[in-house]
């Protein structure tokens, strides 16, 4: 299989093609089964072809697909309502990806600066995360590898280290133009890193003591993936900001902006607008998908499901040297090994698994909220024997 020389040379694609899918099963042209661990990266969290989403995309498609946020649109209105009845925030804008609901977050943060008489409002951002790839987003992320070859970058960032909050006080003490902090409760792609548990409740109140508004980047862990709807729902804070995307519509692109108190009041018309954002057809998609999230115990059994695979994970690898850390929250897993692992996405393909690896050395396991404990037994025993025939090697 080699790739198409129409198609933009952007990413070492796997040799393989899929044609169909099944709850958390692909099949390739070949018609062999593969367990998807990774769900598209965190899109695909009711499975695969899941009967109400695709129900409900065929009746929009038939209706109505796209008419544009000059309208009316009330699949909009009800998404919108529905997330905001779940996050406990105010108000939404939405977008096509999880980098666009990300720069919405920006722009609020810095129009938020500007009228407060910050002529250069800067936004604290940390090491190892992941934003996005459009030039905000990547100037945002800490990771230089997206961003090499693409300088100038924008400015207004300030980084700080992850889980230091000591860090974030003293850029406070110092830096009069924060006018935001912008985290990821969980850090995905820069390897499933885990705040210590009172961390977010301390940049709450720093956020609330200098007027800064906190800002959550819940692309990957929103829409149920760590055992709660939104993974801020584990404390007891709302944020100012959410971000989501990925496992909001279970496969069609749309991104959200949800913004709470003063940061839903900062956009007025025409400080911002997508033309495809919110459309009937992925809006329909959306309210299909997070009904079925709420009405089905999906967010309880990725909770339970990953628990289970983190415990399982922790007995079959236990007498492993290599294995540094295992890491999860609901059904966002990381296994860290102390060498570069990313042969192992192949090898697994080869077995007829589906897993990632980020960061280098961490196998990241997304699999679908659906997942049954035999599935997971499945998971546990192709990842366990991946890893400790690696590494034996």
């Amino acid at each position: 299989m080699t790739p198409s020389d129409a198609i933009m040379n952007t990413y070492a694609r796997l040799p393989v093609e899929f044609c169909r899918g099944e709850g958390v099963w692909l099949f390739d042209t070949d018609n062999k089964a593969y367990l998807d661990a990774i769900s598209g990266i965190a899109v695909c969290g009711l499975g695969h072809a899941h009967a109400d989403v695709t129900r409900a995309v065929s009746e929009q498609a038939a209706r109505l697909m796209h008419t544009s946020n000059l309208y009316q649109i009330g699949s909009q209105r009800q998404l919108a309502q529905q997330l905001c009845d779940i996050s406990g925030m105010q108000s939404c804008f939405f977008s096509n990806s999880g980098a666009e609901a990300n720069e919405a977050a920006i722009k609020i943060a810095r129009l938020y600066g500007h009228r407060k008489g910050i002529a250069s409002p800067a936004i604290i951002v940390f090491d190892n995360a992941f934003h996005g790839r459009t030039m905000a987003t990547l100037s945002a992320s800490g990771n230089r590898k997206i961003q090499a070859g693409f300088e100038p970058l924008v400015k207004g960032f300030v980084r700080a280290p992850f889980d230091d909050i000591e860090a974030v006080r003293t850029i406070a003490r110092h830096n009069p133009d924060i006018v935001a902090v912008l985290a990821e409760p969980v850090q995905g792609e820069g390897g499933v890193h885990i705040p210590d548990n009172d961390y977010l409740r301390q940049l709450r109140a720093l956020c609330d003591d200098n007027g800064w508004l906190l800002m959550l980047d819940e692309v990957q862990t929103g829409n149920g993936r760590s055992g709660r709807y939104f993974a801020y729902q584990h404390h007891d804070f709302l944020p100012d900001v959410v971000s989501t995307a990925k496992g909001l519509a279970n496969g069609v692109p749309i991104g959200a902006t949800l913004a709470h108190g003063k940061a839903a009041q900062t956009f007025a018309p025409g400080n911002h607008g997508s033309t495809f954002g919110g459309n009937p057809l992925a809006c329909a998609a959306g309210i299909a998908t997070v009904s079925a999230i709420q009405n089905n115990d999906l967010i309880g059994n990725a909770e339970r499901m990953g628990q289970y695979l983190l415990e399982g994970l922790q007995h079959q690898l236990a007498d492993n040297p290599a294995v540094k850390n295992i890491r999860g929250l609901g059904l966002m897993l990381g296994v860290e090994l102390d060498r570069d692992c990313t042969e192992l996405v192949g090898q697994a393909l080869q077995q007829g698994l589906l897993i990632n690896v980020t960061a280098g050395r961490v196998v990241r396991l997304l699999p679908p909220l659906i997942l049954s404990r035999e599935e997971a037994d499945q998971l546990l025993d192709g990842v366990g024997s991946l890893i400790n025939d690696f590494t034996a090697r």
